[in-house]
């Protein structure tokens, strides 16, 4: 029988490169057939009728003083053209990319940059129409006018300060509930854990909605990248990634018996999916400071603050019984609030709805996959998951988040 193995192992390693062969026989076929069917103009199906489908959406605004500049998307499956633009029913001049041609172009996919020179006035509401090259007429509202602020390096420090404001001050603040959560009984720590369960479901939740709300009207967000399912594909993906840490992690350490996980192991799962989400905030943070909307900036960035020192409490709840290291408690805060720093500087530079989407997906898929790590963690002595203690704090736990979030958004 070993001599049978032996000999089939033995043919299957001289047939290694005939196998990858016969794998790749339907790829080239299907290559060209796509190649010969492009080719030849797509035969049998005829010339498409009806008008071109025009679909432009305005990612991005920049005001300068004199001078409005719009980033144009084409989301559309046609070529769509520019011809005129009006700023309040009055036509003006413009330059596409920086040319010196009015007419341009835009392929399926592809952006443009429309430098329209304009005396606008701070504070004042305006109306921008782009006249598309068969009559269309595509509107984009430019509800209060500011000057973008320039990208520089104290434009950059302002940024990380706000990261650092809104995510690292925040979750370092809350890691300091360690010493009260070390001394609480074991039902106690049941509803810590299952308050902690509640605050990051009530992350993962919100996170999914601000991605979802990214492809909402008016939002200049490209259908064409996946709209929508951008957000539950960062989700799955980041899910599946955190899945295999944990795989890894658990083949280095042996896992704590009545949590089903060891303490440190999930701290540094939470701090992972609360840095995903951050990273998230600090996008919006980032972004909304870069097109001037933050009229109420410092009370933005208290109410943040506020929302954001409940993440310490869910980093530090299940090293409880064995802390670690105060390196290993610092490198946990900065995982989690560290990410707010990246994501203002991006949200403020280069900011993209499509990917924000994806990101804001990835923290709601990375915190569900740490939720299901949590879980054994708040059972009672029967084995039950949802019963009086844990049912509580899962609803406080959201229920902090909720009102400290109206904070924000007041």
């Amino acid at each position: 029988m070993e001599a049978h193995e032996a000999t089939r192992d033995f043919s299957v390693r001289r047939g290694g490169s005939s196998v990858w062969v016969l794998g790749l026989i339907p790829l080239v076929l299907i290559a060209t057939a796509v190649a010969l069917f492009a080719t030849l103009g797509a035969p049998g199906l005829g010339e498409r009728r009806g008008p071109p489908a025009e679909e432009l959406l305005v990612e991005k605004t920049v005001l300068r003083p004199g001078e409005i500049e719009l980033t144009v998307r084409n989301d559309g499956p046609d070529p769509v053209g520019v011809t005129q633009v009006a700023v309040n029913d009055a036509y003006v001049d413009f330059k596409a990319s920086g040319t010196a041609t009015r007419g341009t172009e835009i392929g399926r996919l592809d952006a443009e940059r429309l430098t329209i020179p304009y005396e606008w006035v701070e504070g004042e509401a305006y109306e921008v129409f782009m006249l598309t090259t068969t009559g269309g007429v595509v509107e984009h509202p430019i509800e209060v006018a500011v000057a973008t602020p320039e990208s520089g390096l104290g434009f950059y420090g302002l940024m990380a300060l706000l990261g650092v404001y809104v995510g690292v001050i925040p979750v370092a603040i809350g890691m300091l509930w360690l010493p009260f959560v070390r001394r609480i009984p074991s039902g106690g720590m049941r509803f810590l854990m299952a308050l902690t369960v509640g605050l990051l479901a009530f992350l993962a939740l919100d996170a999914t909605l601000e991605g979802v709300e990214l492809f909402g009207a008016e939002s200049g967000a490209a259908e064409s990248f996946g709209g929508v399912a951008l957000v539950f594909l960062g989700a799955t993906l980041a899910y599946l990634a955190l899945s295999a840490i944990q795989a890894y992690l658990e083949s280095r350490q042996a896992r704590a018996s009545a949590a089903g996980a060891g303490g440190g192991f999930l701290a540094l799962l939470i701090a992972i999916g609360i840095g995903l989400h951050n990273l998230g905030e600090g996008l919006a943070i980032g972004s909304a400071y870069a097109v001037g909307a933050l009229a109420l900036g410092a009370f933005l960035v208290i109410g943040f603050a506020i929302h954001n020192t409940t993440e310490g409490l869910a980093i530090v709840a299940p090293v409880a019984s064995r802390p670690p290291s105060l390196m290993r408690l610092l490198g946990l805060g900065l995982i989690a609030g560290a990410p707010a720093i990246l994501g203002a500087w991006i949200g403020a530079t280069a900011f993209n709805p499509s990917v924000a989407a994806f990101l804001l997906g990835a923290g709601a898929g990375a915190i569900v996959q740490v939720i299901q790590q949590l879980l054994p963690s708040i059972r009672d002595r029967a084995g039950r998951t949802l019963y009086p203690v844990s049912v509580g704090g899962i609803a406080a736990g959201m229920a902090v988040l909720y009102v400290t979030g109206l904070v924000v958004t007041a």
